[in-house]
C-alpha cells in the first residue's frame, strides 16, 4: 500500500472525526436545553441599559480607524517575539534589521499621530473669513 495515499487517509480520518465530534456536540446540546423563547430574551442586550433604537446606526468611523490602527500595530508587534527569542543567535545584522522593522513602525505612528487619526476629538476647523467690502449707494461693491 502506498504510504501517501495512507497519510491523506489518516488526515481524511481525522477531518470526518472532527466533524463528527462537533456536530455530535451541537446535536446533544440542542436535545438537552430548554426552548423557552419570550420577547425579552430575544431583545438586544447593551450591557444591562436598556436597547434604544435600531441596532442598524451608524457609527462615526473614528471607533474603525482607531480599531484598525490598533490592529495592525498590534500584529506587527508579535514579530517581535520570535525574534526576541532568539536575539542572541542572530548577531548585529538581526538587531539593524529590527531597528528598522521598529522605525518604519514608529514613522506609522507618527504618520497617524499627525493626520490626526488618533485624536478623538477633533478640533472644529477655524476657517478664515474675508472681510465685507463696503457698498456704495447704488448698491455695487466697491473695488
Amino acid at each position: 500500500m502506498d504510504q501517501t495515499l495512507s497519510g491523506f487517509g489518516t488526515v481524511f480520518a481525522f477531518l470526518m472525526l472532527g466533524i463528527v465530534f462537533v456536530a455530535g456536540g451541537y446535536l446533544t446540546a440542542r436535545m438537552l436545553r430548554p426552548s423557552r423563547p419570550n420577547p425579552e430574551k430575544n431583545s438586544t442586550y447593551e450591557c444591562g441599559e436598556p436597547a434604544v433604537g435600531s441596532a442598524w446606526v451608524k457609527f462615526n468611523i473614528r471607533f474603525y480607524v482607531v480599531a484598525l490602527i490598533f490592529i495592525i500595530f498590534d500584529v506587527e508587534v508579535v514579530f517581535l517575539f520570535p525574534w526576541a527569542t532568539v536575539f542572541k543567535s542572530l548577531g548585529m545584522f538581526a538587531l539593524v534589521e529590527v531597528l528598522i522593522f521598529t522605525g518604519i513602525l514608529v514613522l506609522g505612528l507618527v504618520y497617524a499621530w499627525v493626520k490626526g487619526d488618533l485624536d478623538w476629538v477633533r478640533p472644529t476647523p477655524n476657517v478664515p473669513k474675508m472681510p465685507e467690502m463696503p457698498v456704495r449707494q447704488t448698491g455695487r461693491k466697491v473695488g
